[in-house]
């Protein structure tokens, strides 16, 4: 355990957690909505500092992040826990099933974390993924700044919802950040999440101005968040506020966890990936057999510079300054 970074005493016996925009409010013995920050004897600790549910090598694009040092391989690292409670989990093995004794599980310190990430010569660097890594905050950034000793680059793959002052304190050791803009109502994020949009929104504008590299993530769920005119106005958000240079991935769901609506149609994939395409100059389809929506060309010249099948990937249409070869429009800056 680790005592935790941003909380305040509260009333009576409570302490309130100040990590997020929940701000819960936590009585002695309990834990917020995360279920791992806890408050014992009136101090708040993230009870998972330490612990792994997984790590190992994944490729770059698996985060995904398509414009950030596309086909390298990356150390990639998940704990427990998630603020967000999503009906349609994809990891909801280990973001909304946190195991009773979590002391008995897996653990490796920073230090140790380093050698395994440094044990390939390849490895560019640390991702922060697999469930929220904001609940664990505090383990996050005790990794992230060994990291930066190490001189490796810091990925963090989040749904977003951490207030101000903690995501301010990320970002000056976070390198990449690719955020799930789950969809664009506070109707869905009340319902389906247990949060809400506008927190989200600012995290995504913070991230932007701080110049820090982005790409987003939105997951087209059948019925839920698949109407055109709320997508439309999504986009809108994103080419606006962010910058139609902002790359936007949208993946296919499948029924899991507590959703069982059919999968994502083919067409309305194919549908809003055209829709996305008429104000972002980079968009991506993901979770679909399909090579449509895998490649990235010039928006300037309309060359095809990164090839992509599955989570292989060819760069070959850029020098290496990520400028098209073609007309030397810049695609990529991180290469």
């Amino acid at each position: 355990m680790k005592t935790a970074r941003y909380y305040e005493l509260g009333r009576r016996d409570e302490v309130r957690c100040l990590l997020c925009p929940h701000r819960c409010y936590i009585g002695e013995g309990k834990t917020g909505i995360c279920r791992i920050r806890k408050n014992i004897d009136g101090d708040l600790y993230l009870t998972t500092w330490g612990v792994v549910s997984s790590v190992g090598f994944d490729p770059i694009e698996k985060k995904p992040l398509y414009h950030f040092y596309p086909g390298s391989i990356i150390f990639s690292i998940g704990n427990f826990g998630c603020n967000l409670r999503c009906k349609f989990c994809q990891n909801w093995q280990i973001s909304q099933e946190v195991p009773a004794d979590v002391h008995r599980l897996r653990k490796h310190s920073p230090e140790e974390l380093m050698k395994m990430a440094l044990a390939k010569n390849t490895n560019i660097g640390v991702a922060y993924t697999y469930n929220e890594p904001v609940v664990w905050f505090e383990y996050m950034m005790d990794i992230a700044e060994a990291a930066k000793k190490e001189e490796l680059k810091n990925v963090v793959v989040t749904n977003g919802y951490i207030n101000p002052e903690p995501l301010d304190e990320l970002l000056e050791v976070t390198d990449a950040f690719n955020v799930d803009l789950k969809a664009f109502t506070e109707e869905f994020y009340k319902t389906q999440t247990i949060s809400k949009l506008e927190p989200v929104k600012d995290t995504l504008k913070r991230i932007r101005r701080s110049g820090k590299h982005l790409e987003i993530t939105n997951l087209l769920i059948t019925g839920h968040n698949d109407d055109t005119r709320q997508f439309t106005e999504m986009v809108k958000w994103i080419a606006g506020e962010l910058g139609e240079d902002t790359v936007l991935h949208l993946s296919r769901y499948f029924p899991t966890y507590k959703m069982s609506a059919p999968p994502t149609s083919l067409s309305l994939m194919e549908d809003f990936f055209d829709i996305a395409r008429q104000k972002l100059n980079y968009v991506y389809l993901g979770n679909i057999a399909s090579a449509t929506g895998q490649h990235t060309y010039c928006p300037k010249c309309g060359q095809k510079v990164i090839d992509r099948s599955r989570y292989n990937t060819w760069v070959n249409g850029l020098d290496n300054k990520g400028k098209c070869t073609r007309c030397g429009h810049q695609v990529v800056k991180h290469l």
